[in-house]
This record gives C-alpha cells, structure tokens and sequence, in this order.
C-alpha cells in the first residue's frame, strides 16, 4: 500500500561559487596575481589596466627632502660600487667575507627525494603541499585535519586526512632524519628508529620515549627506573643517547650565508604623526579590472548572427568575468573590514610591538564584530602577512587564546609562551631553571599560572625539561 509522508528538516548547501570565493579569500599576494592572469588568459572579456594599479607601499611612502645631486657628486661618492652591489642579497646584520656559495632550500631537497619513492601522482601533489607546510626547524605543526579541509578546497577534490598521513610517513623516511615530526618527542624517536643497530640502549630509549614521556617530562626518575627495571647507572646511558640526538631535524646554525626571506605583504600598516593607526593593501586589484566593454557591446549587438554555441560561450564568459570582478572587489572589501577591526582589538600592540601587550583574540571575536561567518575570518587570515613599523607579521600569530590568572586578569597564551622563553634564554644552562622555578619568577613579573600550565607552553614551544637542557648544554 502507497503513502505519502510530510517532513520537514534542514540541510545545509554550500553553492559552488561559495566555494570559489573562499578559495579566493585563502590566496595570498602572490597566489592572487597567478590566479587574475589566468582569469585573463582564459576569459577574452576581462582585462586589466596595470597604469590604474595602487601599491599601497607607494601611497603611505613618504617623500624624502633630498639635495640635488650630478654625476659628480654621485659617481664619486665614498662608498665602491663592489661594496653596494650584492648588500641586499644578505642579512645586514652579517655580511660574510667569504665568497658565495650555492644556497638551496631544505624543501626543495625533500621535493626532490620524495620523487624516488614511487608515488602517485596525486600523492605527489600532497606531498608537495605538506612539505611547504614544514616549518624552519623541520616540524611539521599543522594539523592533518586542517590541511585536509585547505587542500580540498584549493584543488576541488575531496582530501582525507588518512591519505595525508599516509604521505607524511613516506616525508619522515627522508633526508635529514626526523624531518616532518610533530614534536620533538615524535623527533627524537624517528632518529632512534633510524639506527640500523639497535643495541639495548635504544630499545630502551624508544621504550622510554613511547611509554614514559610524561614521567620524563616531570622528572620521575625513580617510576622510570622502576618500570623500566634499570638502575640509575643504566638510566644515565639512555639519557646520554638522547642527548647525542638533534633536538630539531633542521639546525638553525646553516654554513655559508642564507638568502633573504622574499615575503610579499598582504597588508601596510603605518603610524602617523599623530599617533594614528592606517592600514590599507599592500596592492589593490579591484580597481584595475574591468570588462571589455566594446568587446562586450559588440557581442550583444551581432548575437543574432552568431550561432548558438557561440552566443552561449560569450554569455559565460561575460558572467563569468562579471561575478571574478566582484569576488575581488568583495575579498578586499572584506579582507580590510577583518583587518581593521584586528586592529581595533590590538591597538596597544601595533603601537609599540611589545608582546606583552598581545589581547587574547579569536576567531570568534572578529567574526562577531565584522558580521561574517568564523570560515571567512579563518580564510582570510590564512596565509597573510601584515607588514608593520616592528617587522612583517602573520596574522595567525596574532590569535591566541587567554586564561585567568589568580588577580582576576585574562593574559594571552602568546605572553606566557614569550615570558618562558624570555627566562630560559637567560638562565644558567649548567644549572637551568625547573618548572615549578619557572612559576615562582614569573609570578614576580605578575604572571600568576599553575606549574601544568608551564609544562604545557614549555612542550609548545619545543623546550625540554630541566634535566635535559642540563644535559644539552
């Protein structure tokens, strides 16, 4: 028998040009100028007109009084050409005296070797993603989640976590050993795991490390000789093995000298002479696209001589290149409304670049005061930089979530992690300071936490216990 049933329930769709403007949300300076000249390449309406094109470096540069000078006075300066002629290719703090030498990246080494291991193409794709995602030290901290969730929405194509880790087995079998770790935990184990030879020590370090990484953190050495069933002389061969090995796949001490970091701003932010805060694009696209409008007229007044398919194809093209120039105009719209109200947030710190000074903030906050959903601050964010009087600044670095200490007071994550760093730099590394040490100097800087807490930020910030920065000193 044949009934008819009434429901009602609510499903969420995501339209393929959502999709597309949080793919053009995500892309930086330098992704945005590829993805405009394809766009120009494969639409014959648009176009672009490079002189109307603002840099906003140009516009908040300010003019400099300069004397007139000929060719005398400037050919015959003081300074050698030979001297000036490579200065911008070092770091000015440390010009070397020595001749050049190649320099590569350590990425571009993994990208090479990862082509030796029989992936597929697609795993190849992926690989090259999670590679660039590896930091400087060699870790890899982002979450397989996350990269997933960034992945599928720049190719398309649905990206599982699973598959990602899958490769990142392969990237950790590379060259240095221990590259792509999570921590320095997951570090140390890969360069044990390395040794062809595994002589009782090691096993007894990898067991240490799997097993009781927690009791070592805390220095419970007698629950470690206990359950392990060594004695303290035993104890003393597995911690100078570990001490043997790199606390950082990537040393940050490089031969030769290194080339700068070519990082394009997404933002420009100044302060005037008044003391006030101005943020604009570093480059501004909106206002240098348009569509053909001849082109365009043209089509429309001989669409009745044309043939279907291509009256169809101009149609496309003309809406497609209507709704690509009002992403951009909508991506700068809104990238200045999130990076405005960042400011208002963090007026005390663009100010003065002090740390310390660093507001708890979230995702959540922005989103609520701009009027826009957590994904497109998230996108937005993502991957950009903002160049300030105190250097050039990812946006990312500057949400951090806060916790109430003992006076009441809500204090950033970033302070705390800046204030542990800020004391271990400074101690004596014969004789470091423990956590519960750590609790009482911090308190005198008014920073009141639980001794948990600084064992937390302590393992964030790679940092390992007292006993063996002792050992590694």
């Amino acid at each position: 028998m044949l009934t008819q049933i009434q429901t009602q329930k609510q499903q969420l769709k995501i339209l393929p040009q959502q999709i597309q403007m949080l793919n053009i949300f995500h892309l930086n300076v330098l992704e945005l100028d590829q993805r405009i000249q394809d766009e120009l390449d494969e639409n014959p309406l648009l176009e672009m007109n490079e002189e109307e094109e603002t840099v906003a470096v140009e516009k908040f540069e300010k003019e400099s009084v300069q004397d007139y000078e000929d060719w005398e006075e400037h050919g015959y300066d003081d300074v050698p050409d030979y001297k000036l002629e490579y200065e911008n290719y070092f770091n000015q703090e440390s010009i070397p005296n020595v001749p050049i030498k190649a320099f590569s990246d350590f990425r571009e080494g993994l990208k090479e070797q990862i082509r030796y291991e029989g992936l597929a193409d697609k795993q190849l794709k992926l690989a090259d993603y999670i590679i660039d995602c590896i930091n400087c030290n060699g870790f890899l901290l982002q979450d397989l989640e996350d990269m997933a969730d960034d992945l599928s929405f720049k190719q398309g194509v649905i990206v599982e976590a699973s598959e990602l880790q899958e490769v990142v087995k392969y990237i950790q079998g590379l060259d240095p050993v221990g590259i792509g770790a999570k921590n320095t935990r997951e570090c140390l184990l890969l360069q044990l795991n390395n040794f062809k030879k595994k002589g009782p020590d090691v096993k007894m370090a990898i067991r240490l490390l799997e097993d009781y990484y927690s009791e070592l953190s805390h220095r419970n050495m007698d629950k470690i000789m206990e359950a392990l069933s060594i004695d303290e002389e035993e104890l003393k061969i597995v911690l100078r093995l570990l001490a043997s090995l790199k606390l950082k796949p990537i040393l940050e001490e490089n031969e030769g000298s290194g080339v700068n970091n070519n990082i394009i701003p997404d933002f420009i932010l100044i302060i005037n002479d008044e003391g006030n805060i101005e943020v604009n694009l570093y480059r501004s696209r909106s206002s240098s696209l348009y569509i053909n409008q001849s082109l365009m007229e043209n089509v429309q007044q001989t669409g009745a001589n044309r043939d279907k398919s291509t009256t169809q194809y101009f149609k496309s093209k003309l809406s497609s290149a209507q709704w690509f120039v009002n992403a951009i105009k909508q991506r700068e719209s809104t990238m200045m409304q999130i990076m405005k109200a960042i400011v208002d947030l963090q007026r005390n710190y663009f100010l003065s670049g002090e740390v310390s000074l660093l507001k708890p903030m979230i995702l959540k906050n922005i989103a609520d005061k701009v009027g826009v959903d957590i994904s497109t601050v998230s996108r937005v964010t993502s991957n950009k930089y903002v160049d300030t009087p105190f250097g050039i600044i990812l946006l990312k670095n500057l949400f951090t979530e806060g916790i109430i200490n003992k006076e009441g007071e809500v204090i950033s994550n970033r302070v705390i992690q800046s204030a542990i760093e800020g004391v271990i730099e400074k101690e004596d590394k014969l004789n470091p300071y423990t956590d519960q040490q750590l609790v009482a100097i911090l308190a005198n800087k008014g920073i009141n936490v639980a001794r948990r807490t600084i064992a937390k930020y302590r393992e964030q910030l790679q940092i390992p216990v007292a006993q063996l920065r002792r050992m590694w000193a």
